[in-house]
């Protein structure tokens, strides 16, 4: 009865693949889902494992001497850390995936009617008030700043309406910390006018990134959605 409970044992054990390691990490995004997937297996079976260890204990522990009692104890112990350490790394893959979604829209006027915005005699942050998306939560519309959660490389898109005058242009400049990175600007002398640009940026978690009304310039926004901003991640660094 003693070789044939540690046979069985040794070969539970034995189903743990030893690749599965917590050293193992992903190499790039894409690896993320199958090394999820695989290590997700891996603690199902586990858990089988455990629940057949201690079904074993329980059903034979009359019959067992004390010494052999011990080892089932023991290999239990062993798969309960193993268990431990798989959940503990699919926890951090789930949140090295979540962190990787990043992505917004918004437009400058929330509401009903219209906004006009500007001159002002200095730039501006915009505000944009209507959000339309907002994967990640990295955006954040009451200062209109947008906040690198993760290194890697955005893109941002950000565009400037209003109506000509012949007195005020459309401008607004992207900004990345405190260093104006490209103008979006117009002027016309009537009728509606936009502009807009884009730009990729290599951004380090916490930098910030926002538009600002160029300085004596108008914006134009209604429920048609001319002043926009928007931006997401195309893959981390």
């Amino acid at each position: 009865m003693k070789i044939s409970v540690s046979f069985t044992l040794w070969l539970l054990l034995g189903t743990v693949p030893a690749s599965e390691s917590t050293e193992s990490q992903p190499a790039s995004p894409p690896d993320i889902y199958a090394a999820l997937r695989e290590i997700t297996a891996s603690l199902v079976q586990l858990k089988a494992d455990m629940r057949l260890l201690q079904t074993q204990g329980t059903v034979m522990n009359c019959s067992m001497s004390k010494g052999t009692v011990s080892v089932v104890a023991e290999q239990a112990a062993q798969l309960k850390t193993e268990v431990d350490k798989q959940k503990t790394e699919v926890d951090e893959l789930k949140q090295q995936q979540q962190v990787r979604q990043v992505a917004f829209s918004a437009s400058l006027h929330a509401g009903a009617g219209k906004s006009n915005l500007g001159p002002l005699p200095t730039d501006t942050t915009l505000i944009y008030k209507h959000v339309l998306t907002n994967i990640g939560n990295a955006y954040n519309s009451n200062t209109g700043v947008f906040t690198a959660p993760v290194r890697g490389v955005y893109n941002f898109e950000w565009t400037v309406g209003a109506n000509g005058d012949n007195s005020h242009a459309s401008g607004a400049v992207l900004v990345k910390n405190s260093e104006n990175v490209l103008l979006a600007y117009e002027n016309q002398a009537a009728g509606f006018m936009s502009s807009s640009k884009g730009v990729t940026l290599l951004l380090e978690v916490g930098d910030v990134v926002f538009v600002r009304l160029w300085r004596d310039s108008v914006a134009y926004d209604n429920l048609n959605h001319h002043t926009t901003f928007r931006g997401h991640l195309l893959f981390p660094m």
